[in-house]
C-alpha cells in the first residue's frame, strides 16, 4: 500500500526529478547554495533539495517520573485554561469578570491537566520512563534542478567554491 503524496504534486519543470547540480552533508550547505543561485537571479523555482538516506534520531533528555508526569500536566493544562479563558472573557456576555474567568479557567484547567499527566503516565505501565525529542535528519542533501537549467546552476555553484559531489 502507497502513501498519499503530501501537498501539491511537483511540476514537470520542479526539479524534482532532474539531475543533481550538487550534493551536501548538511542542510544548511544546501540551502546556501540554493539561495546562492537566488542571489544570481537563478530560477529558483526549478531547484529542489533532497534529503536522502534519512534516519529518526531520538535524544532523551530526562527521566519520567511521576512529579514531571505531573509538572507536564499542570503547564499544559494551564496553557489551555488559559487559551479557553481568554476566548471566553473576549466573547462571553460578563466581560466586566474578565480576570477572574482568566483565572479560573487556567486554575481548572492546571487540575485537569495534572489529572490526565497522572493518568497517561500510570497507564504505560513504566514501559517508557523517559522523555525525549525526535527528528528525521538525513545524510547528505542533493540540489537537484529542472534538465534545462542543470548546467547553468552547476557552473555558478562552481563559483560558490564549496560545491560538493
Amino acid at each position: 500500500m502507497t502513501r498519499p503524496p503530501v501537498g501539491p504534486e511537483p511540476g514537470p519543470e520542479s526539479g524534482v526529478d532532474g539531475p543533481v547540480v550538487g550534493s551536501y552533508p548538511t542542510y544548511a550547505q544546501a540551502q546556501r547554495a540554493v539561495d546562492f543561485l537566488s542571489d544570481n537571479k537563478f530560477p529558483v523555482e526549478h531547484v529542489a533539495i533532497i534529503g536522502s538516506d534519512l534516519r529518526l534520531v531520538e535524544n532523551v533528555t530526562g527521566r519520567l517520573t511521576w512529579a514531571r508526569a505531573a509538572l507536564a500536566g499542570v503547564s499544559s493544562g494551564a496553557w489551555v485554561g488559559l487559551l479557553v479563558g481568554l476566548l471566553l472573557s473576549l466573547f462571553g456576555e460578563q466581560q466586566r469578570n474578565g480576570f477572574a474567568l482568566i483565572f479560573g479557567a487556567v486554575v481548572i484547567g492546571a487540575l485537569f491537566g495534572v489529572v490526565f499527566g497522572l493518568v497517561s503516565y500510570g497507564a504505560t505501565g513504566g514501559r517508557r520512563d523517559f522523555t525525549s525529542r525526535s527528528q528525521v535528519v538525513a545524510g547528505r542533501y542533493d540540489v537537484t534542478c529542472a534538465p534545462a537549467q542543470a548546467e547553468d546552476a552547476k557552473n555558478l555553484l562552481i563559483k560558490l567554491g564549496w560545491r560538493v559531489d
